[in-house]
């Protein structure tokens, strides 16, 4: 498909941006005396990195009136997403810090978004049909409704509005146990919004735990014939998911890992050769990068296993890039996905 008409594919995400504060040079945040500064959050991870691969994207979030809101609108606009429909509101931009890992030590993330604007978002100030005129496809992850009940609402809202606009709807379930203590837990939230989505992307261990799906375990986390058994299961209990995939991790250090993904689509199962990733410059919003890669590619090619090869290759390229999001272009992913040599130098 030629870049002018993946142009023509509009895809709304909606999640929290946050400031990111990572520790410089592999430091400790114990001996950190400087951060480096940017800004992240997962499904403005996954808006930026579409946007880099040439669609039209918009993100819905909201910033405080301040000049670190008007930051965060700066780096959406500079990365080419419209922050439209970003609303002004609150009194503090959520943060995270990240240690990060190196070698044997893995990387540590501390959030500071209580009370955050996204988590105190009123419901019923964006007009989600505008948002969605010409949409092809929503995408939010359950890091959204696990910040507040506030936040949870607004969610619920959003994912409605997609159902109305007969949007194709995607969720990461993105489980992050340390923020799941506003009321209801995320197996109840996140079995409620998974019945309103086409596209499903997790792990095996979140399948099981959150969503509800019993199998007998399988050999290994890479077991290919078990991991179709979850696929399998997933859309039983769900019948509405279109596809089911599921992301692998394996690693000897923080700093080389291998990963691979499978998906099962209208019925049938794919699956993806392992890629190996030394030397890791940042692996914050690699699963991220894997997500819109598969959007990317169910959105641009015929043939699943293609979307799912470019959706690996997608992940695997971020981890080489410093910060939250992929700065890939389409044309390097899809390279990469058909085994390019990346030693050569591009001339």
């Amino acid at each position: 498909m030629s870049t002018e008409t993946i142009r023509k594919t509009k895809v709304v995400c909606f999640g929290e941006i946050m400031l990111r504060l990572a520790t410089m040079n592999n430091e400790r945040i114990l001996q950190a005396e400087q951060f480096g500064v940017s800004y992240g959050g997962s499904e403005s991870n996954v808006a930026i990195a579409l946007a880099n691969y040439g669609f039209e994207v918009a993100h819905v979030t909201c910033v405080p009136e301040n000049m670190l809101g008007e930051s965060v609108v700066r780096d959406l606009r500079k990365n080419n997403v419209s922050a439209e429909h970003v609303l002004r509101c609150g009194s503090r931009l959520g943060t995270y810090y990240l240690e990060v890992g190196r070698s044997c030590r893995g990387s540590q993330v501390i959030y500071d978004r209580e009370g955050s604007s996204f988590a105190e978002a009123p419901v019923g100030k964006v007009d989600w049909d505008k948002v969605f005129e010409g949409a092809e496809w929503f995408h939010f992850s359950g890091i959204s409704p696990a910040v507040s009940e506030a936040a949870y609402r607004w969610t619920l809202e959003a994912l409605q509005a997609a159902k109305r606009n007969q949007v194709k709807i995607s969720i990461d379930l993105n489980y992050r146990a340390q923020l799941w203590n506003w009321g209801k837990s995320a197996e109840e939230v996140l079995q409620e919004l998974l019945r309103s989505c086409d596209l499903v992307m997790g792990n095996e261990e979140h399948m099981r735990s959150l969503l509800g799906v019993e199998v007998e375990p399988g050999t290994a986390a890479d077991d290919l014939e078990y991991l179709e058994k979850v696929c399998d299961k997933t859309r039983l209990i769900y019948p509405n998911l279109e596809t089911v995939a599921l992301s692998i991790r394996k690693g000897t250090s923080a700093s080389h890992n291998w990963i691979s993904a499978v998906i099962a689509h209208r019925g049938e199962f794919y699956s993806t050769s392992e890629v190996s990733i030394p030397d890791i410059v940042d692996r914050v919003g690699g699963g991220d990068a894997t997500t819109a890669g598969l959007i990317a590619g169910m959105l641009t090619y015929d043939d699943p296993q293609q979307a799912l090869d470019f959706a690996v290759a997608s992940g695997a390229l971020k981890h080489t890039i410093h910060g939250d999001y992929s700065l890939a272009s389409f044309d390097e992913v899809e390279a990469f996905a058909a085994g390019q040599n990346p030693a050569r130098v591009m001339r």
